[in-house]
């Protein structure tokens, strides 16, 4: 990539959820999870097919309980998506969700009980192919490490993590991912930077209990960006106090931003001023819920003057320049008529759509022809 400021992707080993490739030379997969409560089958299902159409490649179900264990078969049955089930303190819910055909596990050995249990659980993932994912979080450390460092603490984080993975390491089992969170970006930061330098585990990056779309979407910004430049994360999940949907559309708005994962209509909007002449901001909010639907990568520029019009709609697939009374539009980087301000976002959202329409057909082709 021409003037790029990614460093070579961490090499590491590879995994599979389900389908989806975890590690290696694969994407960086972007994830959530569930809010819903898994005893409710309908209103699960429903937001895993919202999660599916947002993009995530792969969603977290809690499993807290044998009621939610039971919905498990019937929630996977309908799933578009690859699930991992979320367990805590009990190995029994790991059994029954792994009975129950989940693609993934989350849990700490650590915290399920004797050895003995801790076998079992990975006995029968590894017969079924389950990975496991060790989540490490700074607000849970284990108390002889707290007492150690007196504190949460990125080298307790990483000890934490070591001991988890040397307890599926001795029995033989590596197909293991990593996390390691907290609210704190630089300790998390450092975190990771120290695990990446210990193990080939594929890592799951996220910074913990963010807080809302805005301020939360900042400071995973900033820590996943942080890490991701570096080549450091193979999966993510931007963790808000919103809706699972914006999670993944936040994830995937940081992939993009750094070159790592295009999917989805791109806009270049100027930041306004008093050159504008059409309602940039309107127009942007319109175009972004309008063409929520569009996977295809497409770049649109909407530039309310021409002053950096011409240039930015140049370098985009689509575009527009503000003018006076009308508007200059561009595909493909040369002028392609004029439009009024009333029609301007119809006449994007148009052309978005048969441009998306045409990539999905050329899809379809290639594997046809393959």
């Amino acid at each position: 990539m021409r003037d790029s400021i990614l460093k070579p992707r961490r090499r590491t080993r590879a995994l599979r959820v389900g389908d989806v490739i975890i590690g290696g030379d694969a994407p960086v997969a972007v994830q959530s999870m569930t809010n819903t409560p898994t005893t409710d089958i309908d209103a699960t299902v429903a937001q895993l097919a919202r999660l599916a159409r947002a993009g995530a490649d792969v969603v977290r179900v809690s499993v807290p309980d044998p009621d939610s264990a039971a919905a498990l078969p019937e929630i996977l049955r309908q799933s578009e998506v690859p699930v991992i089930a979320d367990i805590h303190f009990s190995y029994k819910m790991a059994l029954a969700a792994l009975e129950a055909g989940v693609h993934g596990l989350r849990l700490n050995p650590g915290n399920i009980g004797e050895r003995k249990r801790v076998e079992t659980v990975v006995t029968a993932a590894r017969e079924r192919g389950v990975s496991i994912r060790i989540g490490v979080n700074a607000g849970s450390l284990e108390k002889p490490l707290l007492e150690r460092y007196g504190e949460p603490c990125a080298d307790a984080m990483v000890e934490s993590a070591l001991g988890h993975i040397r307890i599926l390491e001795d029995m033989d089992f590596h197909d293991i991912k990593v996390s390691l969170k907290a609210s704190n970006i630089p300790m998390t930061v450092a975190a990771y930077r120290k695990l990446a330098t210990r193990v080939d585990y594929p890592f799951h990056l996220g910074i913990t209990e963010a807080g809302g779309p805005f301020a939360g979407g900042i400071k995973s910004a900033i820590g996943l960006g942080l890490l991701l430049a570096e080549g450091i994360g193979d999966t993510i999940r931007v963790s808000l106090a919103a809706e699972p949907e914006e999670e993944v559309r936040t994830g995937f708005e940081i992939l993009k931003a750094l070159g790592l994962r295009h999917r989805g209509v791109n806009i270049i909007a100027c930041p306004t001023c008093a050159r504008q002449k059409f309602d940039v901001i309107k127009t942007v909010a319109m175009l972004e819920e309008r063409l929520a639907h569009i996977h295809e990568p497409i770049d649109v520029a909407v530039i309310g003057c021409v002053v950096n019009g011409p240039g930015e709609a140049r370098e985009a697939e689509l575009g527009v320049t503000g003018g006076y009374p009308v508007h200059l539009m561009y595909r493909d980087g040369e002028p392609d008529g004029k439009v009024r301000a009333e029609e301007l976002v119809d006449r994007l959202v148009r052309e978005v759509e048969a441009r998306a329409a045409a990539m999905r057909e050329q899809r379809k082709q290639r594997k046809q022809d393959d």
